[in-house]
């Protein structure tokens, strides 16, 4: 049975919500799981995050993710410093329990002679899987649409190759596609995005469903249907998280309920 849960992130705009609060909500609204990103907790002190966790397992909401921010683009010093941000979310991870945290790939400007951004992505993302192994948990990449390498299915599908490792996993993100609607680039009709998300599903452990506005019960800019149908028919049965990413700053919490409500529809 796919599993309904909620991002941190989707918050983001809004009023602000604790960490506590936002775990309290994902309960309210009948949520499966929820998931967090790395810079939202208030310390990486241990008896903070076991608080958290322990809040988590009375509610009954698996953590399913830590996301990291940025990717690893840079000089040499920057690389080495992203390695270690995502080293010490696999710590933090490891204490809240949840099987993954996300990463990023590389940013670039660049159209042509990308091969060698691919191959010092690739050996950065060996380095963090292998720490990553000895702690227990999965690195995953999601892909990303801001002139990101992993910003299309063949781009992604390269990746998992290059790194070629067993402690390395795929997030799929429904509207982070280049020439994604509603994503920051405009929307290229000539680019089939749902294609993508039928390539690279093999390889997801998880799935963030992008949600840019709700309308008479339903998202309108992405077609969730066919989306359901994607997860659907290759035999999907892992947790889908909604990313809110609507402009509206009030109801936020009932926007996150409507769009839990509509996939549910989608998927019974």
């Amino acid at each position: 049975m796919i599993k309904i849960g909620c991002n941190y992130l989707s918050y983001k705009g809004a009023p602000p919500i604790s960490v506590e609060d936002f775990i309290q909500t994902c309960h309210d609204l009948r949520l499966d799981c929820l998931d967090f990103h790395q810079r939202a907790f208030a310390s990486a002190d241990l008896d903070y995050l076991l608080g958290v966790k322990r809040q988590c397992l009375d509610l009954g909401l698996p953590v399913g993710y830590l996301g990291v921010a940025g990717g690893f683009a840079g000089d040499e010093n920057f690389q080495r410093a992203k390695i270690a941000e995502a080293k010490s979310a696999v710590d933090m991870a490891l204490v809240l329990g949840a099987p993954l945290i996300r990463v990023f790939a590389w940013s670039t400007q660049e159209t042509d002679g990308r091969d060698p951004l691919f191959a010092a992505l690739a050996r950065c993302l060996r380095e963090v899987c292998d720490y990553g192994a000895d702690q227990g948990v999965v690195v995953a990449l999601q892909n990303h649409d801001n002139r990101n390498l992993a910003a299309t299915g063949p781009d992604v599908l390269r990746i998992i190759e290059d790194v070629d490792h067993a402690n390395f996993s795929f997030i799929m993100d429904t509207g982070q596609w280049r020439g994604s609607p509603g994503a920051s680039g405009d929307p290229d009709p000539n680019v089939d995005i749902y294609r993508y998300m039928e390539q690279t599903l093999p390889h997801s452990s998880y799935v963030r469903c992008k949600i840019y506005k709700i309308a008479s019960g339903r998202e309108e800019v992405l077609d969730y249907q066919r989306v359901a149908g994607i997860l659907q028919a290759g035999g999907y049965n892992g947790c889908i998280s909604i990313v809110y990413e609507g402009k509206e700053a009030d109801d936020r919490t009932e926007l996150i309920g409507k769009a839990a409500a509509h996939l549910r529809d989608l998927l019974d």
